[in-house]
C-alpha cells in the first residue's frame, strides 16, 4: 500500500490522534480483564437471550481501533499498539497481585475477602485473556491486510468483518478453553458460552461497521488520502 507525508503540523495531529486511540485500546482491554467475572443476560429484540461476561462489552472496541489503525496507520502500528496492550495487561496483573497479598486494616471498606473473591481470579483471567488476545489480534490484523491487498484497498466492510469474525471465535474459544481448564468456569457451561459470546461479537462487528467507515472517512478528508492509502507517521 502506498503511505502519504505529512507537514510537521499533520505529522504532529495523526501522532496524537494515534496515541489517543492507543490510549482508548489499551483502557479497553485493561477493564475488559477486571470486570469479567460478572455475568449478564441480553435479550435481543425477543429473537435470542445473551449470557455473556460484562468482560466482553469493551473488547470489541479493541478490534475495532485496531481495523482503523491498520487502516490508516498500517500494519506495523496496529502491531505497536498491541504489544503496548501486552505489557498494559502485565503490569495490571502485577498491581492486582500486590494489592491481594498486602492485609487490609480492620476499618477498610473491602475486606480480604472481598477484593479477593472480585480479583482473585483476575491472574488467571488475564493470562487467559492475554494469550487468546495474542492470536486474536495478531491474526485480526494478518487477515485485514490480506484482505486488503487482494480487494485492493477496496470492500473495507469485508475485511473490517472478516477479520474480526475469524479472530474473535480464537479469542473466544481460547479464553473459555483456558477459565475452563483452570476450573473458574464449568466445563457444562463451555458451548453455550462460547456460542453466545461468538455471537454477540459478530453482532458488535457489523454493528460497529458503520463506525469503521465514519472512522476512516474523517481520517480520509483530514489528511487528504485516497483510498487504500496509509498515514507515514515519521515523529
Amino acid at each position: 500500500m502506498t503511505t502519504t507525508h505529512l507537514s510537521s503540523k499533520d505529522q504532529y495531529i495523526a501522532y496524537r490522534t494515534y496515541l489517543i486511540l492507543g490510549a482508548l485500546f489499551i483502557a479497553s482491554l485493561v477493564v475488559s480483564n477486571l470486570i469479567f467475572q460478572k455475568f449478564f443476560y441480553w435479550d435481543f429484540l425477543g429473537v435470542y437471550t445473551f449470557e455473556i461476561s460484562v468482560g466482553i462489552l469493551p473488547y470489541p472496541i479493541t478490534f475495532l481501533i485496531t481495523d482503523i489503525i491498520s487502516e490508516i496507520y498500517g500494519k506495523q502500528k496496529a502491531n505497536q499498539i498491541v504489544t503496548a496492550g501486552i505489557f498494559a495487561s502485565l503490569f495490571s496483573l502485577l498491581i492486582i497481585f500486590v494489592a491481594d497479598i498486602v492485609p487490609a486494616t480492620s476499618w477498610s471498606p473491602i475486606t480480604d475477602t472481598v477484593f479477593s473473591t472480585v480479583f482473585g481470579a483476575t491472574t488467571i483471567a488475564v493470562l487467559a485473556s492475554m494469550l487468546a488476545y495474542l492470536f486474536a489480534q495478531y491474526i485480526d490484523i494478518q487477515v485485514f491486510h490480506f484482505w486488503k491487498r487482494i480487494t485492493k484497498g477496496k470492500h473495507l466492510w469485508l475485511r473490517n468483518n472478516f477479520s474480526t469474525f475469524f479472530s474473535q471465535l480464537i479469542d473466544t474459544a481460547t479464553v473459555l478453553l483456558l477459565l475452563c481448564a483452570s476450573h473458574i468456569i464449568e466445563w457444562d457451561r463451555f458451548g453455550a458460552l462460547l456460542l453466545n459470546g461468538f455471537l454477540f461479537k459478530m453482532l458488535v462487528a457489523v454493528l460497529d461497521t458503520p463506525l469503521i467507515y465514519l472512522g476512516v472517512y474523517c481520517f480520509r478528508k483530514r489528511f487528504s488520502l485516497k483510498q487504500g492509502e496509509e498515514l507515514a507517521l515519521t515523529v
